[in-house]
C-alpha cells in the first residue's frame, strides 16, 4: 500500500518519497489502458502514472498535422473493455485522442496521472525488493524520487522530443518553409501554395490527400513506392451489428472478425508473396487513372507486410491522383533550390511548402536508464521474454505493440498477463520475478522488420531470442493462447519470497 519515506535531496534536506504498488510510465493509450486493467484487477492497489508532457493520449495528443488518422481499425486499435461506438472505423485523430481522455475521466484514471514528469533513470534493489525512480520535472527542473514495487513501460518506442530528417543538401539556400510532421505549425498557411511532402510512408499518404483540399498542388516525392490499398472509413458489418446487438458484443465481435482478417492478410503476403502483389496490383488499377505507372510509382523492391502496408480510408489518395490535386514522383534529391527541389533525374520540382514526413526515431523506454543493484542495464545485453518483460530485470514489464497489427492488441494482452503475474505473486508470497535468460538461445533482432526506422534504431534495443518464450511473436492469437491463458510458471521466470521496501 502507499506510504511516504524520505530521501536527502542534493542540498542534504530531506525531500517526501511517494511509495506504489505500481508505477506506469506514459500516458498514452497503453498506459491507460494499464492503468484501468490494474484497477479493475487490483482495486486496494496504488498506482501512479508518469507524464513527460502536459497531456493525455502520447502519439494521439503530439501529432498535429492535417488528417492525422489511425491506420489500423478502431475496433482493434480501441481497448477490448471500453467498445468504439463511433461509426468510422478509421477514425481521425482527435477523435482517437477523446477515446483517450474519455477513457481515463471514466475511470477516474486522470486523477492517478503526473503530468511534466519524465523519467530519468530506475534502479532495482534486490534487498528491499523494489524500484527506485527518478523522475526530472520538465517544468521546474527539479528531480521527484518515487519507490514502486513494480514498474511499467507504456511509453512507446519513438522519441518525442525530435523526428527523423535526413541531411538534405542545400537545404539552408530554400526560400520557403521546411515542416516536420512530428512539430506542425498551428499558423502553417500553405492555400494555394505547392506543396512537396518527401515520403512515402503513412504520414505521407495522410498528409496529401488532405492538404491537396486547400494547396495549389501536392507532390509527394519518395525514393522509393510503398504497398497501399485502400479501405471502407466504415465498418458497414460492425454498424449492422452495432443496431441489433448489444454493444459490447457487437464489439468484441467485430474485433475478433477484424484481427482474424488482418492476421489472414498478413500471413498470405508472408506465405504467398507474389499472389499478394498481383491482388494488389489489380486493386490498384481499378483505383488509379488508366494507364498510371503502377510499376514505377506503386510496386516496392520488397514484398508485401516485410514493411507496414498502408491503408487509405475510401481511397482518397487515389481519388486526389485521379483529380490531379496530388503527384506522385519517384526519383533521389540532387539538392535544395531556393524555390524547391532539383532531383537526380534533373527534373526539378517547384514548392513554397516541404514537409518532410521522412519517418521518426526510436527509443527505448522513453531514453531512461535502467539499473539493478547498482549496475545500469545496457539494454543491447538483455534479451525480451514474451515480447514484455526484460531477462535480468526484476519486476518489470513494457508495452510494444505489433507492427503488423494494431497496437492495443498487444497492449491489453501485456497488460492482462501483468495482472495475471501479480495475482501468483499474491497468491504465493513472492515480491520479486524476474526472466533469466538461456545461454542455449539465439540472439535475434528485437523487431524483426525492414521498415527505415527500425532499422536505424534497432541495434540499441534489447534483443529478442530465437525460440518461445524469448521470441518476439508478432501472431496476436498465439499470443491471446499464451499471454492471457497460459502458464505464469515456466523454466525462464524466477520468483523470490517477500521483503519489504
Amino acid at each position: 500500500m502507499s506510504h511516504t519515506d524520505t530521501a536527502a535531496d542534493t542540498t542534504g534536506a530531506k525531500a517526501p518519497v511517494e511509495h506504489l504498488d505500481v508505477l506506469i510510465i506514459g500516458a498514452g493509450l497503453s498506459g491507460i489502458g494499464a492503468a484501468y486493467h490494474l484497477q479493475d484487477k487490483f482495486p486496494r492497489r496504488t498506482y501512479a502514472i508518469l507524464e513527460s508532457r502536459e497531456s493525455i493520449g502520447g502519439t494521439w495528443d503530439l501529432f498535429r498535422y492535417p488528417g492525422i488518422r489511425s491506420d489500423s481499425d478502431m475496433y482493434t486499435l480501441g481497448y477490448r473493455f471500453r467498445p468504439w461506438e463511433n461509426d468510422k472505423s478509421i477514425a481521425d485523430g482527435p477523435a482517437i485522442l477523446e477515446y483517450v481522455k474519455d477513457t481515463a475521466a471514466e475511470h477516474g484514471i486522470d486523477r492517478n496521472i503526473r503530468f511534466r514528469h519524465r523519467v530519468v533513470r530506475a534502479e532495482w534493489s534486490t534487498p528491499n525488493a523494489c524500484w527506485t525512480i527518478d523522475a526530472e520535472r520538465t517544468d521546474t527542473g527539479e528531480t521527484v524520487r518515487f519507490t514502486a514495487d513494480f514498474l511499467m513501460s507504456c511509453s512507446g518506442y519513438y522519441r518525442y522530443d525530435e523526428g527523423y530528417t535526413p541531411e538534405f543538401p542545400g537545404i539552408d539556400r530554400f526560400a520557403g518553409q521546411v515542416v516536420h510532421p512530428q512539430k506542425w505549425p498551428e499558423d502553417l498557411d500553405y492555400a494555394g501554395k505547392r506543396v512537396v511532402i518527401i515520403g512515402s510512408g503513412a504520414t505521407a499518404v495522410t498528409l496529401a490527400p488532405s492538404m491537396a483540399a486547400e494547396a495549389a498542388h501536392v507532390t509527394m516525392l519518395q525514393r522509393s513506392p510503398t504497398y497501399i490499398i485502400s479501405m471502407p472509413a466504415k465498418d458497414k458489418l460492425a454498424n449492422k451489428l452495432r443496431r441489433h446487438l448489444p454493444t459490447r458484443l457487437a464489439y468484441a465481435l467485430t474485433r475478433l472478425k477484424n484481427a482474424s482478417v488482418a492476421t489472414a492478410i498478413y500471413q498470405l503476403c508472408q506465405r504467398y508473396p507474389e499472389f499478394m502483389k498481383s491482388r494488389i496490383r489489380q486493386l490498384q488499377e481499378k483505383w488509379l487513372p488508366k494507364g498510371y505507372d503502377i510499376d514505377k510509382h506503386f510496386t516496392p523492391r520488397y514484398n508485401p507486410w516485410d514493411q507496414r502496408l498502408c491503408l487509405v480510408p475510401n481511397g482518397d489518395l487515389f481519388r486526389s491522383i485521379r483529380n490531379d490535386e496530388v503527384s506522385i514522383v519517384t526519383d533521389h534529391i540532387d539538392t535544395f533550390t531556393e524555390t524547391g527541389i532539383t532531383l537526380k533525374s534533373g527534373d526539378e520540382l517547384r514548392a513554397d511548402v516541404v514537409v518532410t514526413a521522412t519517418g521518426l526515431n526510436l527509443l527505448a523506454f522513453g531514453g531512461m536508464t535502467l539499473a539493478v543493484d547498482g549496475r545500469d542495464i545496457d539494454l543491447t545485453e538483455t534479451m525480451a521474454y514474451k515480447g514484455m518483460m526484460l531477462s535480468g530485470v526484476p519486476n518489470f514489464a513494457f508495452v510494444i505493440g505489433y507492427t503488423n497489427a494494431s497496437w492495443t492488441l498487444k497492449a491489453d494482452l501485456v497488460c492482462e498477463y501483468v495482472c495475471r503475474l501479480l495475482a501468483h505473486m499474491d497468491a504465493n508470497g513472492f515480491a520479486q520475478c524476474s526472466p533469466e535468460r538461456d545461454s542455449a538461445v539465439d540472439e535475434e533482432p528485437f523487431l524483426d522488420f525492414a521498415a527505415g526506422y527500425v532499422l536505424r534504431s534497432v541495434e540499441s534495443f534489447p534483443k529478442q531470442g530465437s525460440k518461445a518464450p524469448w521470441r518476439l511473436r508478432m501472431n496476436y492469437f498465439r499470443d491471446l493462447v499464451t499471454l492471457r491463458h497460459g502458464k505464469i510458471v515456466d523454466d525462464a521466470m524466477r520468483f523470490a519470497p517477500v521483503s519489504t521496501c
